[in-house]
């Protein structure tokens, strides 16, 4: 691309608005922290979720495992008979409890950290809110 191609990119870009900075804010709100929030994070919601997560690892913890052990003694009798298909049926016990492993980690993560995000989201929406509201100062000077 040309500096030409470029600069007129720039020049129909700003074309009927103000090309002014723009902080923390959409068109029509002035950047002001009043204005309508993009994310939203309900408590009521979080814990809605981290409920059926938990919910969910009670039921995966229970449920997932009842054909292991008969997987199990069924891949040592096929082997043990000399049947190729016992060692793949191992490789399928030990694929599927690595697999719920994974998925009950995940559940507990999202149950545990849940209750935790509105909070830690606040606190972060109003440090980088004190840090805009300092820097938005330069915008006064493009004027």
């Amino acid at each position: 691309m040309s500096w030409d191609e470029w600069e007129k990119l720039k020049s129909a870009t700003g074309e009927g608005r103000p090309t002014g900075m723009r902080l923390n804010g959409l068109d029509g709100n002035g950047g002001s922290a009043a204005g309508s929030a993009d994310l939203v994070v309900n408590q009521d919601d979080l814990g809605a979720i981290g409920h059926e997560a938990y919910l969910l690892h009670g039921r995966l913890s229970r449920d997932g495992d009842h054909a292991r052990p008969s997987t199990f003694d069924a891949s040592i009798a096929l082997t043990n008979g000399n049947f190729t298909s016992g060692s793949e049926l191992l490789k399928v016990h030990d694929r599927w409890n690595s697999q719920l492993r994974t998925l009950l980690d995940a559940c507990a993560r999202i149950s545990n950290h849940l209750d935790y995000s509105k909070s830690v989201h606040a606190k972060d929406d109003a440090d980088i809110g004190g840090r805009l509201l300092s820097t938005s100062k330069i915008d006064e000077y493009f004027k």
